[in-house]
């Protein structure tokens, strides 16, 4: 019996016509979301980003498309590494090759999975509700909020606290420093509020911490 993780992929291979066997690309994703040097970036995060997305779909153009880039998007995680986006991309990409996916879907699947970068705007409505999706964590509850950000410290155990500090108030802030946050009507109305109030108290204390 497919659990439920197996039942999700099954419904977006079927949706797909993918061809082939849905469970071995199920399996390598599951297990390179449980890889023991994720604290944040796992299973738990790709569950919260389909819920999430879930509750917003009707927005969406192309629905498959955002749930193939939610499922891949962080597959690749290294919190050395600054090619991450693009590594998944690749394995998303030789994924829906083998199922028989078009090429035209799959390149379309590259450029929502790059678009979780968030170093440019996104360009459309489905590349935007992506990423709000994965910002989401950021307008959850002040205690969820504080557990993400002490999950991150551990993805980063190896930066030394000043450093760190300094590199995650820059990111932080550059959130804050936004318009907004979030590039949809639908999240702003959702976490915006909470959003900046989770920041602003992360930022204060990551500055006010001693030294």
């Amino acid at each position: 019996m497919p659990n439920l993780n197996q039942t999700q992929w099954l419904e977006l291979w079927k949706s797909l016509n993918a061809s082939g066997d849905p469970f071995p690309a199920c399996a390598e994703l599951l297990g390179r979301y449980a890889e023991p040097h994720r604290a944040y970036h796992d299973f738990k995060h790709i569950q919260d980003c389909l819920g999430e997305f879930g509750a917003a779909s009707h927005l969406a153009a192309d629905k498959e498309a955002i749930e193939m880039a939610i499922w891949y998007h962080d597959a690749v995680y290294d919190s050395r590494a600054k090619d991450n986006e693009e590594q998944s991309a690749d394995l998303a990409e030789k994924a829906g090759k083998t199922a028989g996916l078009p090429s035209m879907f799959l390149a379309r699947v590259r450029e929502l999975i790059l678009a979780t970068k968030h170093v440019t705007p996104p360009e459309d409505m489905d590349a935007a509700l992506l990423v709000d999706v994965d910002l989401s964590i950021l307008g959850q509850s002040a205690g969820k909020f504080d557990e993400y950000e002490n999950q991150i410290r551990r993805e980063y155990a190896w930066v030394e606290n000043e450093a760190f500090r300094a590199g995650r108030s820059t990111i932080l802030k550059s959130f804050l420093q936004r318009p907004s946050i979030y590039w949809t009507e639908f999240f702003r109305e959702k976490y915006e509020k909470s959003a900046r109030e989770n920041l602003a108290r992360s930022i204060a204390r990551l500055q006010g911490a001693p030294r």
